[in-house]
């Protein structure tokens, strides 16, 4: 079969509220069921964080590079078991089971050393580190919040590693909507991207039935919303730019659209990627867009695509996910 017609077949998502308990519920009886693959032997050298002309992802759960020159070609897989990660400065972010229920925030050196760990609660989802290293965050789909229908919702952390301050949940932070002060239940957070002064951030926040974006600030515990209908935001590197996906008709049952956003005049440029993607891209550099689309199988793969509308999406990294660059 080939790359593009394992694409076509890729069908439209579900609802967010759906989506949030199909996928844990699934991966929880995934977990329960399925002992984790040994990591494949592809290579002698050990699997490093050091910024280098290399792609970081995961294979079969496990912390893996390839050379960006040659992303199909041989990857060195490590030992390190993650089901989320990311990488800026040397510093990495891995999302890691503790047993087959519970799971760990863990912030790794470059020799995947573990320097702080947080217990996290629910299944991991998302994780970022901003691009000095200094700031780390996660989101994980959580049970139990009874405003919800799906009984699912999510909990968004950050970790200043300097300093240890960790934030537990953004939902401690005061919020601004449409200029003015609001307060509900019913508030939810997940795709943390930090901005270059390390205490700035985008996210994405969900409130009566509504998804917003939201410019945060770590430091006086404030968010305010910026924009409807922007999911899982992801900074340009030189921070003019949100990639981001975007609801079809601001309805996430009809899938997503990955599109950027010029956050000078608030232009949004989709890109030539019209699968649905369920996922919170990286910028492999300022102009290309990566993220993981999942075959019918469920068997991921790491894709690109020009972060300005042209050209077309291109098959990075089979058989893996998470992606992120070595920088």
């Amino acid at each position: 079969m080939t790359a593009m017609s394992t694409r076509a077949k890729l069908g439209v998502v579900t609802a967010s509220a759906v989506l949030l308990a199909g996928v844990a519920v699934g991966y929880v009886a995934t977990a329960a069921e399925t002992a984790p693959k040994p990591p494949p032997t592809t290579g002698e050298q050990a699997v490093t964080l050091t910024p280098g002309p290399r792609l970081l992802a995961i294979t079969d759960r496990h912390v893996s590079t390839v050379a960006a020159a040659d992303p199909t070609g041989p990857r060195t897989v490590s030992g390190l078991e993650c089901l989320r990660v990311y990488a800026a400065a040397g510093t990495g972010v891995c999302l890691k089971p503790e047993t087959a229920w519970s799971y760990r925030m863990v912030v790794l050196d470059a020799a995947l050393r573990e320097t702080r760990t947080v217990s996290v609660p629910g299944l991991p989802n998302r994780a970022r580190v901003s691009a000095s290293g200094r700031m780390v965050s996660w989101t994980t789909f959580v049970g139990g919040d009874s405003y919800t229908s799906s009984g699912f919702s999510t909990r968004t952390g950050i970790l200043d590693t300097h300093s240890g301050v960790t934030v537990a949940s953004l939902e401690e932070f005061a919020i601004t909507k449409d200029g003015r002060r609001y307060r509900h239940p019913d508030v939810n957070y997940w795709g943390v991207t930090f901005t270059a002064d390390d205490n700035r951030f985008y996210a994405t926040m969900s409130t009566g039935g509504r998804r917003y974006l939201v410019r945060g600030d770590v430091a006086a515990r404030t968010v305010e919303t910026v924009k409807e209908n922007v999911e899982c935001p992801s900074l340009s590197p030189d921070g003019t730019r949100l990639a981001f996906k975007e609801a079809v008709d601001a309805d996430p049952a009809k899938g997503w659209r990955l599109s950027v956003l010029d956050l000078a005049t608030m232009r949004v440029t989709a890109t030539a990627e019209t699968t649905s993607v369920d996922d919170q891209a990286a910028w492999l550099d300022g102009g290309t867009l990566a993220y993981t689309l999942r075959q019918d199988d469920g068997r991921p793969d790491v894709w690109s695509v020009p972060a300005d509308g042209s050209g077309a999406p291109k098959l990075v990294i089979p058989g893996a996910e998470s992606p992120s660059p070595l920088t």
